[in-house]
């Protein structure tokens, strides 16, 4: 399945310098044909991660879930398709799911990417990204469009520091692209210098508006293995202007499983937290087939507790 012509000029408008002409390095891109067979047959990727969760000064035990799974989307409305039609995409998309508690109360917080499969350096930005995180003070909504000359932005909060923000940024790189990019492409992400706006599930934790930064990124091998023994890499990216250093850990060879990440951080007093996940399971499933009560045995699968009755 393939882009029609008139998404594909309008795509082209734009491409991040973090995204051209890269060398690949320690990593190559799947071919067509191998990213076909794992994703197209075989419903959706669903990996349980451990979760120490940074917030308040404390670390917050949790479950982190990753949904990567491929679908349809219809480019102009950037939603996913109701129906079959020529002008739909194919999409790899991430659902990143994180629930902790913070004392008595429940967090729970989801990002969306949604990313276009086609290998150009231009149509593996996503067209959409999202963010929700409910709590029991409030919610807060916020998505990234991407517009012919960068992104379109738009927060909706309970709380007053967040606001009710509207916003347009310029061809800057998301970090919440990069999971994707990881899975799809991982030789083209970017090295060295590179200007990034930051993640917005961070900048929601830390009451921040989004403002590009300036970053510096680095892909290379590491002696850690993956949990049956598979050669990893290791990307960071380190952002000082916001304190902020991801550090993602994935398999060297396609699919490219992420097999754990770490954020580092500071709290408003100085402090130094670090949030760590850490794969336990992982299981290919059409999930959305099982819905029954009957299918909630399949938690355990995931090593998920059982909730309600």
């Amino acid at each position: 399945m393939r882009p029609v012509m008139t998404y594909i000029v309008i795509t082209l408008l734009w491409i991040p310098t973090a995204l051209a002409g890269l060398p690949a390095t320690e990593v190559a891109d799947p071919t067509p044909e191998a990213f076909r067979a794992y994703w197209y047959p075989n419903g959706a990727e669903l990996s349980r991660f451990d979760l120490r969760q940074a917030r308040y000064g404390e670390y917050h035990a949790g479950d982190a879930v990753m949904v990567f799974v491929t679908e349809a989307l219809n480019p102009h409305t950037q939603i996913k398709a109701d129906r079959p039609g020529p002008q739909n995409i194919p999409i790899l998309k991430l659902n990143a799911v994180r629930k902790f508690y913070t004392g008595i109360y429940p967090y729970s917080t989801m990002t969306s990417v949604f990313s276009p499969v086609e290998a150009s350096a231009a149509s593996l930005l996503p067209l959409k990204i999202t963010t929700s995180v409910q709590e029991w003070c409030g919610h807060v909504f916020i998505q990234l469009n991407r517009e012919k000359t960068g992104w379109r932005y738009a927060a909706r909060s309970y709380f007053e520091s967040d606001g009710d923000r509207d916003d347009r940024f310029g061809p800057v790189l998301p970090e919440d692209a990069l999971w994707n990019l990881i899975r799809i492409a991982p030789a083209q992400l970017p090295q060295g210098p590179v200007t990034i706006l930051p993640g917005t599930l961070f900048t929601r934790l830390t009451h921040r508006h989004p403002q590009p930064q300036q970053a510096q990124a680095r892909l290379q091998p590491v002696s850690r293995q993956g949990a049956k023994g598979q050669a990893l890499l290791q990307y960071a990216l380190d952002m000082p202007d916001v304190q902020r250093r991801l550090v993602v850990w994935f398999e060297r060879h396609f699919p490219h499983r992420i097999e754990g990440w770490e954020e580092h951080g500071r709290t408003p007093a100085g402090k130094v937290m670090v949030t760590r996940a850490r794969r336990t399971h992982l299981i290919m499933l059409d999930y959305w087939n099982h819905h029954a009560n009957r299918d909630r045995a399949l938690l355990t699968h995931l090593g998920l507790a059982q909730e309600g009755g």
